[in-house]
């Protein structure tokens, strides 16, 4: 029980803190749990990384199931979720309720994305260290990077990994074989994860067959957050297209609603995918809106708590190394393509966010300052510079 609690503690701060996107998010992650606890090395997180772009949903939220499942069970996996959803979540149902100050005004979110920008970085530069070793990682990385910006696609990370793997294999394998790493152990079987997979399956084939059966407005509601969340692949923001032909153009709700919704999803903290607790509760109150969130999350925890024990196992084969040495290069090419763009580009608008970006970033690096209080720090210079 206090591991969990613990568990709780530490992902909600993070859910609270958390500003940027899903990007941004594993840059947290990465400092509070692998670089400050310790709860898992570079390496596993790397994978866990690797691992959440190859699944449909949210990425960042799937990483930290996937930590709390490692260091807490599938209750611990569950806590994780929570602490790092609600936040958002009541953010986003408050706002839904009191609609009428959504002209409100708030500068201090630049400062918040210049922070982001700084976390980011600082994230890259960490997990580079460890993960870009020699000529040939670098050269996927730079590679995984260059297709990540050009190719515009939900499925270019996908894509991109099951390549640098294929690459990691045939030019990595001696390398990785010698690293001979610890095989990371998850506190589930592979029949439980099977079985997690196997659900993941029926609910995907077995909502849309039902739900015209039942006619039940709850249903319906289940079967299209059900859908939207496990048919998309590249993060939060790629859903949001989904969301809005199944709730805008079916009459759900109006564009005007929706949009007010989505500015107010990039303001808060905490996983994209929050969005369908503000849709929820614009349509059905309280209910819907904690309908629509465990609706939308429900195949990412599937997914990812039963994919765990067979992901992780792979570190037993020496043969395999080289290919999760690729993925690994991969990801972290992948996170600064994500940097540039849309982080940078959307961020840095002129000198004096250059500037304080990177006094952010010499903050973190140099005196080592805690994220929580770099982000009231950036609230800070945001309402008084912006």
């Amino acid at each position: 029980m206090r591991r969990l609690c613990e568990i709780f503690l530490v992902s909600l701060k993070l859910g609270c803190t958390s500003f940027g996107g899903p990007t941004a998010h594993l840059g947290y992650f990465q400092n509070e749990y692998v670089q400050k606890r310790k709860w898992l090395s570079d390496h596993d997180y790397s994978q866990l990384v690797a691992l959440s772009q190859f699944l449909p949903g949210p990425a960042s939220s799937q990483v930290g199931m996937g930590i709390g499942l490692l260091r807490g069970g599938l209750l611990g996996s569950i806590v994780s979720f929570l602490g790092f959803t609600f936040p958002s979540v009541l953010l986003l149902m408050a706002f839904a309720y009191f609609s009428a100050y959504t002209e409100m005004r708030m500068g201090w979110i630049h400062g918040l994305k210049l922070v982001a920008v700084a976390i980011v970085a600082q994230a890259i530069f960490d997990m580079s260290k460890k993960l870009i070793p020699s000529i040939r990682h670098f050269i996927i990385a730079l590679l995984a990077l260059i297709v990540v910006l050009l190719w515009v696609h939900p499925l270019a990370q996908v894509t991109t990994i099951i390549v640098a793997s294929s690459i990691g294999y045939l030019l990595l394998k001696m390398t990785n074989q010698r690293d001979d790493p610890k095989e990371t152990l998850v506190p589930i079987s592979k029949m439980t994860g099977a079985c997690f997979l196997a659900l993941f399956v029926i609910l995907l084939v077995g909502l849309p067959i039902v739900s015209p059966l039942f006619q039940y407005e709850w249903f319906t509601m289940i079967e299209k957050f059900y859908l939207s969340g496990a048919l998309v692949f590249g993060g939060g923001h790629v859903v949001l297209p989904l969301l809005e032909a199944q709730f805008v153009q079916s009459g759900l709700m109006s564009s005007s609603e929706f949009l007010a919704g989505y500015g107010m999803t990039q303001a808060v903290p905490g996983p994209l995918f929050t969005f369908a607790s503000y849709i929820g509760m614009v349509i059905a109150g309280v209910p819907g809106a904690i309908i629509a969130t465990i609706a939308i999350f429900l195949p990412a925890f599937l997914l990812i708590v039963g994919a765990m024990p067979f992901w992780l196992a792979l570190n037993r084969f020496a043969g395999l190394r080289g290919a999760m040495a690729g993925a690994n290069a991969a990801v972290v090419g992948m996170l600064a393509a994500a940097f540039i763009h849309p982080i940078v580009t959307q961020t840095i608008q002129n000198g004096l966010d250059i500037v304080i970006a990177a006094l952010f970033l010499w903050c973190l690096m140099r005196w080592k300052i805690q994220p929580y209080l770099l982000v009231l720090t950036g609230i800070c210079v945001g309402m008084v510079c912006y």
